[in-house]
């Protein structure tokens, strides 16, 4: 059976769905973009990170998760392999205003707006489309988050190192493999490294990949990483549905 099948919305039928918005009218709307997260990663991972955060605070909430956007805007890389990356946030902004309104007429009366690809362009992206729909004033409530903005984290956020390659593991685990990168006995890294320009030399054992080194990874340290990011973004989806009147 699909993961959190119970919540994705492309596998629920009408009904199914106006049972669930009579109960909890949530949706969660999650972000990413297509872009290179070193050899042991997929290029997808923002957007898998968002999808199964959000999936996991759904079924703490009730609601519904649409699948994840993979076109992003900014971080000034897109020139690296295997990488889409928006020059503007027109066109994704369109897409998400559109849902923000086909939700609302469908019942819906909160959105969670999630992104887990935190370039600032993209995180301010996701604060403005979220603060211009509130100002109307309409019945339905955007909450508009980026992953990096979870507080008390144990591994600070990163990109394609310790922080996104230990909760990706815990999410969809066959996407990881860090075989992919050099032994770590053969080429270990100083920790002074973790963000230097360096890193984006194509020749740098661990190119692209700005952080703590991924291969000193446990995958023991996944379920409390995970677990502390969804009970707070449950926590803030509970708080806006208690003063939404709905929930």
């Amino acid at each position: 059976m699909p993961r959190h099948s119970a919540h994705r919305i492309e596998l629920l039928r009408p009904h199914q769905l106006r049972d669930i918005i009579e109960v909890a009218p949530v949706a969660y709307l999650p972000l990413g973009t297509y872009e290179w997260h070193g050899e042991h990663l997929p290029i997808g991972l923002d957007s898998l990170t968002a999808h199964g955060v959000c999936l996991a605070a759904a079924a703490k909430t009730n609601g519904v998760v649409l699948p994840p956007l993979y076109y992003g805007t900014g971080g000034g890389h897109g020139h690296y392999p295997f990488t889409i990356m928006m020059a503007s946030d027109a066109q994704i902004s369109a897409l998400v205003e559109h849902s923000f309104a086909r939700l609302e007429a469908f019942g819906f009366r909160l959105v969670v707006l999630f992104t887990g690809h935190f370039a600032p362009t993209q995180v301010e992206m996701v604060h403005r489309l979220a603060e211009q729909w509130n100002s109307k004033r309409t019945a339905l409530k955007v909450l508009g988050i980026s992953i990096n903005e979870i507080p008390c984290l144990a591994l600070p956020p990163d990109h394609a190192a310790l922080f996104e390659t230990t909760l990706l593991y815990e999410l969809w685990p066959e996407t990881v493999d860090i075989s992919r990168l050099p032994a770590l006995e053969g080429a270990p890294m100083p920790e002074s490294d973790s963000f230097s320009e360096a890193r984006h030399d194509p020749d740098h054992p661990l190119h692209g990949i700005i952080g703590p080194d991924p291969r000193t990874f446990s995958r023991e340290n996944g379920p409390w990483l995970l677990e502390d990011a969804v009970n707070w973004l449950a926590a803030q989806v509970s708080n806006a549905s208690a003063h939404s009147g709905r929930i």
